[in-house]
């Protein structure tokens, strides 16, 4: 089967959306299949040359509005050229904007079958391209649910998510689907080279996180949390593998409470290096809330690593109270999360009865499973072109129109921001 992919973000983009492409077409590959990705450039994608699938780069703009993606620059004749040579069985989109545009009129053009995976809860994102926009982030969440009812199969990485997405609309059948987890790769990582590597003691402790360090995964109030509960743990250490705006704040807390000697800020981390940090963590700590799955504590479990969370989407479908680690109420605030920390790394028992239950919660979700399932999903949503052909046209004039209104709230907001920069330039500011 030729399988086409679109998604707005992939390698060297560091994300859980990227790594799902990465992970899937891998798997597709091993199993026989060909698989074809169309991403935006990002910088340091020269390393393309050496991947096993075939990766079309699309021009984009480069770290769009002070984030970390790249927004593509529409190129559809480019896209169609390269496309009709690979002649796809399939297409799945991983975003309903942007190249997921670009897919939905790739499939129907072809009269294909499209996937499309709801790997985000957009509304929890908007801020990139709007600020705390109301109106948009509604825009948002009619955008991905239209999107979701032109496709043929829709999946959600976790049930949270497609109970969700359904509840918003969503009337196209639902895989729930999570991204699979190498766990013998993870299960296998020297933690103790870790800590030599970056100078953390031999018998610490280490809490750890592994993620971008975005606003909207909640790292202050993690970081803070975390900071309480070591002023009465000696011995202890925050260890964070990943990059992104809020670093900087993370750091900033950890110096104002006297613990910067016991941060470690790794930068983003892949390979084998990220097996290592798993390893050399005794407890993973997460307060997103804006999840769909929660890749990393899968990663985290298949190295036996427990988890401490807030109640959230894509997380508590992996982590089960007092089993392999505390799954905490959505609104627990710093005092509880501090104390539940606390709590876990002062009962090595505890410790111990929450990693055996770890590892056995990711085998849930091996990569094998993972893509079996995908495969699966991927034949039951082939069907005669003709049926599409028949569609196609009515299907097409309410995208288009949405996307006008879409063009036209974009407008409003950018002409909005406009004039508050220049009210600010006539204040002096």
């Amino acid at each position: 089967m030729n399988i086409c992919m679109f998604t707005n973000t992939y390698l060297p983009h560091v994300g859980g959306v990227a790594r799902s492409v990465y992970t899937f077409s891998r798997d597709l590959q091993k199993k026989g299949h060909q698989v074809l990705i169309v991403a935006p450039t990002f910088a340091g994608d020269d390393a393309d040359n050496s991947e096993d699938v075939i990766i079309l780069r699309v021009p984009a703009i480069q770290n769009f509005n002070g984030s970390d993606f790249s927004m593509r620059i529409p190129v559809p004749f480019y896209i169609d050229e390269k496309l009709d040579a690979f002649a796809p069985d399939i297409i799945h989109s991983h975003h309903p904007y942007l190249l997921g545009d670009a897919a939905f009129r790739a499939a129907r053009r072809r009269r294909l079958p499209l996937i499309f995976t709801h790997h985000t809860l957009y509304e929890e994102y908007t801020h990139y391209v709007a600020g705390e926009n109301d109106n948009f982030k509604q825009f948002a969440r009619n955008l991905s649910t239209m999107y979701a009812n032109l496709c043929d199969q829709v999946v959600a990485p976790s049930k949270s998510i497609a109970d969700l997405i359904k509840k918003r609309g969503v009337t196209t059948p639902v895989a729930q689907i999570p991204t699979g987890v190498d766990i013998q790769f993870f299960a296998s990582g020297d933690g103790q080279g870790f800590k030599k590597t970056y100078h953390i003691p031999e018998n610490a402790v280490v809490i750890g996180h592994v993620g971008r360090l975005a606003p909207e995964k909640n790292l202050v109030y993690l970081a803070e949390s975390v900071a309480r509960s070591m002023q009465s743990l000696e011995d202890t250490w925050f260890c964070v593998a990943g990059d992104g705006p809020d670093r900087q704040k993370i750091h900033d807390i950890f110096t104002d409470c006297n613990f910067a000697h016991r941060l470690v800020l790794t930068g983003n981390l892949t390979g084998k290096a990220l097996a290592d940090a798993y390893q050399a963590m005794d407890l993973f700590v997460f307060s997103s809330q804006s999840e769909t799955q929660g890749m990393v504590l899968t990663e985290a479990m298949a190295a036996k690593t427990p988890v401490v969370a807030l109640d959230g989407p894509g997380v508590r479908e992996v982590v089960e109270n007092q089993k392999n680690g505390r799954l905490l109420p959505e609104d627990a605030d710093q005092s509880a999360f501090s104390r539940a920390i606390r709590d876990a790394v002062s009962d090595s028992e505890k410790l111990r009865f929450w990693q055996k239950h770890a590892s056995q919660t990711a085998l849930k979700f091996s990569r094998q499973a993972c893509v079996n399932k995908l495969l699966d999903l991927y034949a039951t949503a082939v069907s005669p072109k003709d049926d599409r052909a028949e569609n196609e046209d009515t299907e097409t004039e309410p995208w288009e129109s949405f996307l006008v209104a879409l063009q036209t709230e974009w407008e409003l907001i950018a002409e909005k921001a406009q004039s508050l920069t220049l009210l600010n330039r006539d204040d002096g500011t």
